[in-house]
């Protein structure tokens, strides 16, 4: 691998509280110069089985071995996460048929489909189509959009998010804030519980959080998931336009009305559409390895506690031109959030040894469906009872400092609580994740540590920029989401202002500082849905 002669920079500055105490700044500069490497098109998006993740698992290592960061899984930099590549590719004709006229639905502009089944090819051959409005099964919630139907074979036409948002009832769910059973992931799991052939998702922006490029761009081409035994299986998850679903609810004659409105009552009774679908796929299949990366700082009086970072380390990598453009780089999602969490590394290799271990983890295939989290959170390499906290980082500010911390999932945990008291110290003031909605605490990494009952946090700021106010923030943001989110555009610029990067990583090193010296166990709040896990353990 190319050597990259630039310095890891770290700066140590004294400051007096009640009494002197030693901090270690972590390097803007070093982010700066990780950034650039890692999201060069020399490392072709860093997408898991391709050269991308050889050369960014180098580089990770070498830099990790420069600093002098001990191996984290024994003496081994990896954790091998056994998966299966599949590219599937759709017949070009989603047909629609029963109705007055046949509708033929289009690949990628109308629908994209995708199987988990790992199999040369799947089909639906006419496969009667039944609307089940949010597609919902939440007996703590008195929801059951399954009560009484029997979906076996069939395909079902679920909406995304779930029916508090947008409802304007706060009790409904909980209101804009986004639930599991929101997520398209939950969808096909309860669709294939139903015992149903197919599921489509009926996209639409705002309830999403993202537009149809977004799943036009994650759902073509080669998909990778975990390499374990499933016992329930959709034959084709897919996607399809407001606009085709539209098409669809009108050639079955139901009438609807808003079929949002229309799915969120609590009298809602699915709606059998008396239409047939019809759709082919053909896969090709591939087996291998990708690999996590596990770093770690090992402690000097309770070495078995453990506080644990997470960043992912891949992106997309090379899929469909865009502007004559087909690297999808990922600079800010997550060459950011690794550069940031390299920083740290070397922040804590530069500081008085800790008492409690202290884990940086660069997991794989996060694109693909936090699917690097998920293993090392099914197959832990420290004991899940003794991790204190996760800190997860996914996407550092480009445009300078920010004077809020925007905490996704709030209320969860007393890391809200330690995060709000450091935050204070850096001028800034911590709220609440402002699009709840979206589910950005399902989207990221540490769900999966929450999943098992380790109190993470996910936090970046965003909401005001420290010179430029509100509106300039949300400004750069809605640019990022519209031009860049999963497109060739998300690269790296000179001119980048990365103060706000540093400024959040030194947050981040501060909190899992404090927590690696001292004896507290952040705990779960009541109402949490992590707490009663974290008990059991």
């Amino acid at each position: 691998m190319k050597k990259f002669g630039f310095p890891l920079i770290l700066s140590i500055i004294l400051t007096a509280c009640s009494s002197p105490e030693t901090v270690v700044e972590v390097s803007e500069a070093s982010i700066r110069a990780h950034i650039k490497v890692l999201a060069s098109d020399d490392f072709q998006g860093r997408k898991p089985f391709t050269a991308g993740e050889e050369k960014t698992l180098a580089y990770l290592t070498e830099q990790l071995k420069t600093i002098g960061v001990e191996p984290g899984n024994g003496d081994s930099y990896f954790q091998d996460v056994p998966m299966v590549e599949l590219t599937a590719t759709p017949s070009p004709i989603l047909s629609i048929t029963g109705g007055a006229n046949l509708l033929e639905l289009n690949v990628s502009t109308d629908f994209v489909a995708y199987t988990e089944r790992v199999v040369d090819q799947v089909s639906l051959e006419n496969s009667e189509l039944v609307f089940v409005g949010y597609g919902v099964v939440a007996p703590e919630y008195g929801w059951n959009d399954y009560k009484g139907l029997d979906v076996k074979g069939k395909t079902v036409i679920v909406l995304v998010n779930d029916p508090g948002f947008g409802s304007g009832d706060s009790t409904l769910f909980k209101g804009e804030t986004m639930t599991y059973y929101g997520r398209w992931t939950y969808k096909y799991e309860e669709a294939a519980r139903q015992g149903a052939a197919g599921c489509l998702i009926v996209h639409q922006t705002v309830p999403a959080g993202y537009p149809w490029a977004v799943v036009q761009n994650s759902w073509s081409g080669a998909k990778l998931q975990l390499d374990q035994a499933e016992s329930q299986l959709l034959d084709v998850q897919g996607w399809i336009t407001r606009e085709a679903a539209v098409e669809i609810f009108r050639a079955s004659g139901k009438e609807m009305g808003n079929f949002n409105e229309f799915a969120r009552s609590r009298d809602f009774q699915a709606v059998p559409l008396g239409l047939t679908a019809s759709v082919s796929l053909q896969n090709a299949v591939e087996k291998s390895v990708s690999k996590n990366v596990v770093g770690k700082i090992t402690g000097t009086k309770r070495l078995d506690e453990t506080i644990i970072y997470s960043a992912h380390w891949d992106h997309l990598g090379i899929g469909l031109a865009l502007d004559g453009d087909s690297i999808y780089n990922g600079a800010h999602d997550n060459a950011s959030g690794t550069a940031g969490l390299l920083a740290i590394a070397e922040a804590f290799s530069k500081s008085v040894k800790p008492d409690r271990t202290v884990v940086f983890l660069w997991v794989t295939a996060e694109e693909q469906g936090l699917l690097g989290s998920k293993f090392y959170a099914d197959n832990p390499i420290y004991d899940v009872k003794k991790t204190v906290a996760n800190i997860n980082m996914d996407g550092l500010p480009y445009a300078g400092k920010m004077k809020d911390l925007t905490i996704v999932g709030f209320g969860h945990s007393e890391m809200d609580d330690i995060a709000a008291r450091l935050a204070k110290r850096q001028g800034r003031y911590v709220i609440p994740d402002r699009e709840p909605g979206k589910g950005y605490f399902f989207r990221s990494d540490h769900f999966h540590f929450a999943r098992v009952g380790i109190p993470p946090l996910y936090a970046s700021g965003s909401y005001e920029h420290w010179d430029k106010g509100v509106d300039y923030a949300a400004q750069k943001s809605q640019e990022f989401l519209t031009n860049a989110y999963h497109k060739p555009a998300d690269q790296y610029n000179d001119t980048w202002d990365l103060s706000g990067a540093q400024q959040d990583a030194q947050l981040m090193y501060d909190i899992g500082n404090e927590l690696s010296n001292s004896e507290t166990w952040p705990k779960w709040k009541d109402g949490s849905e992590f707490k009663a896990v974290r008990e059991k353990n």
